[in-house]
């Protein structure tokens, strides 16, 4: 089964147990810790671990590598063009449209997928309604729905922390106008099946649109997942896919993000859309999507700094999501609000509350050395 929360046996009062899977009762059984360490306890528990003298980024699922080494000279060579109004991302269009198998009137380009994020809760909310989204989840999309007066249906995750399907399918409402699903999910780096996945969508999308958001795609590497691109490049109406340059190929100060979708959703979502793509942003991401040796070097370095804080967890006994993204999600047993204060003193930023989860910590895959630091930290702390 897919996304599900690996760990130890927990010993609680000296009774061992494992759970079959995570139920309310768990994700709460170990009580929030009332106080925020204090620099003095810090110092103690600290002292013989060697600190950088900078702050590890592990809070914001950015690529610690920054962009690759092609995309900064695209940048550097784009400056020459700084004073001309050009169509900046006629070629980047092109190329993606080749890449998916998509036509280019399939093919749109935001300034960040938060663009298309808020386009598309636009679209949501130009009519007295509501939008479905798992619950948690990331916000882009429903936030801007949500100040645009939408009601937004929050379907819980299910027990093992999945994006529950069958329960989103009923919440849906005759004024439901669009359903968002972020897969991988955020800040639960789990998946949701493909063929489960597929059919949702065909079924739902039949007379409201489905929003699937995708911008830890190119982090997968399991076979139950699958893009729901082919939907798009079959012809499928209703169904709207988000990508981003921003993760893997670390441009999020550059904003380059993608939607595809029906040609008739394209131009919708092009006439909607207020922002405007930088010459630096698009020759960039251009140059990136073509380095593939970047990417993979990416994943690789993933992958280290994911294996050093999974087994920091089993090492602990830690619950934890075996992640299919840039981030993980670990169960600290403590409020998230001390935990990253403890981290901050220590020289790490770490996610913010994602409510209901508050004893719950999204960390971001910074490089593994640093990851390799956050352990140490960790242990120190919470052993």
């Amino acid at each position: 089964m897919t996304g599900i929360i690996s760990r130890r046996k927990m010993l609680l009062g000296g009774a061992a147990f494992l759970g079959a899977g995570i139920s309310g009762s768990l994700l709460r059984g170990i009580p929030a810790t009332p106080f925020t360490p204090s620099v003095k306890f810090l110092n103690s528990a600290l002292a013989a671990i060697p600190r950088p003298d900078y702050m590890i980024r592990a809070s914001s699922n950015e690529n610690p590598y920054g962009p690759s080494q092609v995309a900064r000279e695209a940048i550097a060579e784009a400056l020459v063009d700084g004073n001309k109004y050009l169509n900046h991302g006629a070629e980047l269009l092109r190329h993606l449209a080749t890449q998916e198998n998509v036509p280019e009137e399939s093919v749109a380009i935001g300034s960040g997928s938060g663009e298309i994020l808020c386009v598309g809760g636009l679209m949501a909310s130009l009519s007295p309604g509501s939008v479905v989204c798992p619950d948690p989840t990331f916000g882009g999309l429903i936030g801007y729905a949500s100040d645009f007066g939408t009601e937004l249906i929050r379907v819980p995750v299910n027990s093992n922390m999945e994006t529950d399907l069958e329960a989103m399918y009923k919440a849906i409402r005759p004024d439901t106008s669009m359903v968002y699903l972020c897969n991988p999910n955020n800040p639960i780096p789990n998946l949701i099946e493909k063929n489960a996945l597929r059919d949702f969508v065909l079924e739902v999308s039949r007379d409201r649109m489905v929003f699937v958001d995708e911008a830890y795609h190119e982090f997968v590497d399991d076979p139950a997942y699958e893009s729901m691109m082919g939907l798009v490049r079959d012809g499928h109406r209703n169904i709207i896919i988000s990508r981003t340059a921003s993760k893997i190929h670390g441009l999020a100060a550059l904003r380059v993000g993608f939607a595809f979708a029906h040609p008739e959703h394209i131009a919708d979502i092009n006439n909607k859309m207020t922002g405007q793509l930088n010459i630096a942003g698009a020759r960039a991401a251009l140059a990136s999507y073509q380095d593939m040796a970047f990417q993979d070097y990416t994943r690789q370095q993933n992958r280290k700094a994911l294996d050093i804080v999974e087994a920091m967890c089993e090492e602990m006994a830690v619950p934890y999501i075996k992640s299919h993204a840039n981030f993980t999600f670990i169960h600290t047993g403590r409020d998230i609000d001390e935990v990253s204060a403890a981290m901050r003193e220590a020289g790490i930023l770490i996610g913010r509350p994602f409510p209901p989860f508050r004893d719950w910590a999204r960390v971001s895959m910074a490089k593994p050395e640093e990851m390799a630091y956050f352990a140490q930290v960790y242990k120190a702390l919470y052993s």
